[in-house]
């Protein structure tokens, strides 16, 4: 018998496991130490999926569901729990909206996200800890987080660009020491309590009240520039400041947390002061020895330049391990050597930035997600059982925001900023993220720590974390920095007066012509809307042939003296690039705007352009999050007192700008992207306190005509294809003329367009056709939108409401301006400009517009392109007229095309007219003439 059982046993060791998995019985989630690969990815998926930021369907839901949660061993099974696991990724994937919609940085996700995972939540669950984390498949999922925590201590570093430092180094010692200071003595003061009360076993006070001081004393380096970014406070005071004094808390506090694990790791003063001296000379070597190499090797593959190559890439990787591996060995932790790696790297030529696309991804998706789900099993909020520990979690979160705030704004006031800005500072300053987060972690790790106050400052961690945006956005809202700004300017008292009253006065209606000129152009850079934009502007400009003085030689002793003409119009572009959840996207604004506006080619290549044509111009990058680049837009038609905005409608219909699609997509899908509507939506709605502003659709404007995806076509030739293509050319266009229609039907937008078509025409090669549209009006005097047979009924309070806005619409100062502009018209514009006048009906109003647009535009072919301009609203045809104020709106809803551009322009996009289109919004001053 026992021979039998014997036999069994064995057979049973010997016998070869399953090769079919689940389809021969296997269960998936049984740990095997010969292929621990099949374990790990569940608990990777878990933890990735826990991440909000990672967002798509998991099939592993499927099969988690599908199958018990059961163990080698004897445990209980989940039962009605088994589909815990995806209510869990359904939870977290939600979690992100709401968190999102309050600003919160995604650590905030990420930390909770772990906690979930933890003792708190999913492992109360029987059999789930024994099932998804045995303990012996730990040391596998530990070392691939840790290995996570490596590379991303080396992007943090990337992410630091010492030169911020040393550029503000006054203002960043100074704030950044009394940050540290008196957050590090009430950490010291309140270890005391915690240590007599918790009683951590083997942990001399000593080193306990240093690792709590240097718990309350850092500061969260990559949050706060994601912060800062998203509030655009970078390049103010406020964010300088924060920003040069977070770079050198950021050091000092590795540097404190490696002198305390270097007492932890050591057994006596002496071997952990060895370990200090190690880790000096060591750093001392990267800097002085392998640096200079490092970017020499760099230099002669192109990587400085050209971004690196995956040579380089393996290089750094290989020096960040070796790096680890030796701080890890003298007893300082691993992740201090990969810091070190970092800061070495060069941040010339948008090496360090290009470096971080190259690895971001993978680290943000996957590693950190499995740090925060280790984090997360070791967090038990159930450990917060009594009075005392609370005592002392509010006891904490009180010394961490006191000691940063009263130090920071006290240290930043001293450096001679307002009151409010040095609060501002202090709140940032408290900032802890998910660097607090990984040095509570090394805490824990090396049982300076228990659970119960591990939990205590992850608790204390997410409240400060959480509060840093909303402390910030209310004592810095926007419209206290732009009375901060214009103060500072000298434009404005304190109390926001202006200094200097304007000199401009208003008189008769040629004064008013002649103020309403667009002297300062605003415009939108996008690259798929250059050509047509440098043409509008060439026309916009006047005359395309100055005439420049010959320089006069009255000595030749003396320089010769260039007579410059004066520059009429000044062009002002903003280029705009979406800030990303990437790390590396928030490096493109924290290592410097200007940089990028001076290196940009696009902008670059507006800067030549518009010198090339004698206009005065400037050229900037913004990087901004995709629901602010109408805000943007405005804001600096605002700085640069913008008289007109031009707004280009996107060649594919996106507020993106995606080149990896070559051909146009066609006119309905052009115009019906949701967010390229709501965008050009809220520019326009900006727009109407800030300045006049037009939305400028091109096809086929100076010539080049928009791409179209070409037809297969069967030829014979004797050269290959290659050959044939090579003999192409775009020859010059011939006519660079262009005709603009205008169909004037009245209201304050169609007067400053037809302003603005004047100033077109004193180009030459402009020529003008302004129709007024006289509307046929019924027995009440109100005529009735198009379409629409039930307004002919409407009751007599409709027509009065009705009739307002007609008269705001059709008014004696549009037949007055009309008289005026063709009684003064210049003599050059006489026969270029011609003013007619056509009689529509009410229900055809539309259509007999767009008839006439088809016979006057694109009846030459083979000019420079055709315009039609048109005002955006007409009460008339059923547009919203504009009761609207400042930024506010009485639209309500998804945007759509006739909302957004109005009736009209609607219906004329849609329809094969061959002509570009440009919709004219009055704003600014313009609304009062």
């Amino acid at each position: 018998m026992a021979t039998a059982v014997t036999t069994t046993v064995a057979a049973t060791s010997s016998a070869v496991p399953p090769q079919a998995g689940i389809l021969e019985g296997a269960n998936p989630a049984h740990y095997t130490a010969s292929n621990p690969i099949t374990l790990f990815i569940i608990q990777a998926s878990l933890a990735a999926y826990s991440c909000p930021s990672v967002l798509r369907s998991s099939p592993m839901c499927w099969c988690l569901s599908a199958t018990p949660l059961t163990h080698q061993h004897s445990v209980p099974p989940l039962g009605a729990n088994r589909y815990c696991a995806t209510i869990v990724i359904i939870f977290c994937q939600l979690l992100h909206y709401p968190l999102r919609l309050l600003n919160q940085p995604r650590v905030i996700a990420e930390v909770i996200g772990g906690i979930i995972l933890g003792p708190s939540v999913m492992m109360r669950i029987p059999g789930f800890k024994n099932t998804i984390f045995p303990a012996e498949s730990m040391p596998v999922f530990n070392n691939v987080a840790n290995l996570g925590l490596i590379i991303f201590l080396f992007l943090v570093a990337l992410e630091v660009d010492v030169r911020m430092f040393t550029q503000n180094w006054k203002v960043a010692v100074s704030v950044g020491l009394a940050g540290m200071i008196l957050p590090f003595g009430l950490g010291f003061a309140i270890a005391y309590g915690l240590f007599h009360q918790f009683s951590p076993p083997n942990i001399s006070f000593g080193v306990f009240g240093l690792f709590i001081g240097t718990a309350l004393s850092i500061t969260a380096f990559p949050v706060l520039c994601r912060i800062l970014t998203e509030l655009n406070l970078l390049r103010s005071n406020v964010g300088v400041t924060v920003l040069a004094a977070g770079i050198g808390n950021d050091v000092t506090g590795w540097v404190l947390l490696a002198l305390c694990v270097a007492l932890v790791n050591n057994n006596s003063g002496l071997a952990a002061l060895w370990a200090l001296l190690c880790g000096i000379g060591w750093t001392l070597f990267l800097i002085f020895a392998v640096r200079p190499p490092f970017i020499w090797i760099l230099r002669r593959t192109g990587s400085l330049q050209n971004g690196p190559t995956q040579g380089m890439v393996a290089l750094t990787l290989l020096m960040v391990l070796t790096s680890a591996f030796f701080t890890g060995i003298i007893g300082i932790h691993a992740i201090f050597g990969a810091f070190l790696v970092g800061l070495i790297c060069p941040h010339d030529g948008g090496f360090a930035i290009k470096l971080t696309e190259k690895i971001e991804d993978l680290i943000s998706v996957l590693f950190l997600p499995l740090y925060f789900a280790l984090s997360g099993l070791s967090t038990n909020l159930g450990a917060l059982n009594d009075g005392i520990t609370w005592g002392y979690v509010i006891a904490v979160i009180a010394c961490a925001f006191s000691g940063k705030i009263i130090g920071g704004t006290l240290a930043a006031r001293a450096n001679k900023l307002l009151w409010r800005e040095s609060f501002t500072i202090g709140c940032l300053m408290s900032c802890k993220g998910l660097v607090e987060l990984i040095v509570l972690n090394i805490g824990y790790q090396a049982k300076i720590l228990d659970e119960r106050t591990f939990t205590m400052f992850v608790v204390m961690a997410l409240v400060t974390t959480v509060a840093t945006t909303p402390l910030t956005k209310a004592l810095y809202p926007p419209w206290y920095q732009k009375k901060v700004e214009k103060w500072r300017r000298g434009e404005t008292d304190w109390d926001g007066n202006p200094i200097e009253p304007s000199s401009s006065s208003r008189g008769d209606s040629l004064d008013k012509l002649n103020e309403t000129q667009i002297r300062r152009l605003l415009v939108y850079l996008r690259l798929d809307s250059l050509p047509g934009l440098f043409t509008f502007i060439t026309l916009l400009g006047g005359d395309m042939n100055p005439k420049v003085a010959t320089p006069a030689i009255a000595d030749a002793a003396l320089s010769n003296e260039i007579q410059i003409k004066k520059r009429p119009l000044e062009v002002h572009g903003l280029r705009i690039i979406e800030l990303t959840d990437r790390t590396s996207s928030v490096m493109h604004v924290t290592e410097g705007e200007e940089f990028y506006s001076q290196r940009d080619p696009v902008v670059n290549a507006f800067r030549a352009f518009s010198q090339l044509h004698d206009l005065a111009v400037a050229g900037r990058v913004a990087v901004v999050p995709e629901d602010s680049y109408a805000d943007t837009l405005m804001t600096q038609a605002s700085e640069v007192s913008s008289d007109f905005a031009l707004i280009p409608w996107g060649e594919y219909g996106s507020i993106t700008e995606d080149q990896s699609v070559p051909f146009a997509v066609n006119a309905s899908e052009r115009f019906r992207g949701t967010i390229h509507l709501d965008f050009i939506h809220q520019t326009l709605q900006k727009a109407r306190s800030t300045c006049n502003a037009g939305i400028f659709i091109d096809n086929g404007f100076g010539g080049i005509k928009p791409a179209e995806r070409s037809e297969l076509v069967r030829t014979t030739s004797a050269i290959s294809i290659r050959s044939y293509r090579e003999t192409a050319a775009a020859l010059p266009v011939a006519n660079k003329n262009h005709h603009i229609f205008f169909p004037f039907i009245g209201g304050v937008d169609d007067r400053v367009a037809l302003r603005i078509i004047l100033q077109l025409a004193k180009n030459p090669h402009v020529t003008a056709s302004i129709v007024h549209i006289n509307w046929q009006t019924d027995p009440q005097g109100v005529s009735v939108p198009e379409g629409s047979k039930k307004q002919q009924d409407v009751s007599v309070s409709e027509n009065s409401k009705n009739k307002k806005e007609v008269e705001e619409d059709i008014t004696a100062q549009d037949l007055g301006l009309l008289a005026t502009l063709q009684s003064s018209l210049p003599q050059e514009l006489v026969g270029r400009v011609v003013f007619s006048e056509v009689n529509v009906a009410p229900g055809t109003a539309v259509a007999e517009v767009l008839a006439l647009a088809q016979r006057t535009v694109g009846q030459t072919p083979k000019n420079a392109g055709d315009i039609v301009v048109l005002g955006r609203r007409h009460a008339r045809l059923g547009d919203v007229i504009a009761t609207e104020v400042g930024s506010g709106s009485n639209y309500t809803g998804s945007p759509d095309l006739k909302k957004t551009v109005g009736n009209l322009a609607e219906q004329l996009v849609t329809v094969s007219v061959k002509a570009s289109v440009l919709i004219i919004q009055a704003g600014g001053r313009a609304l009062d003439m």
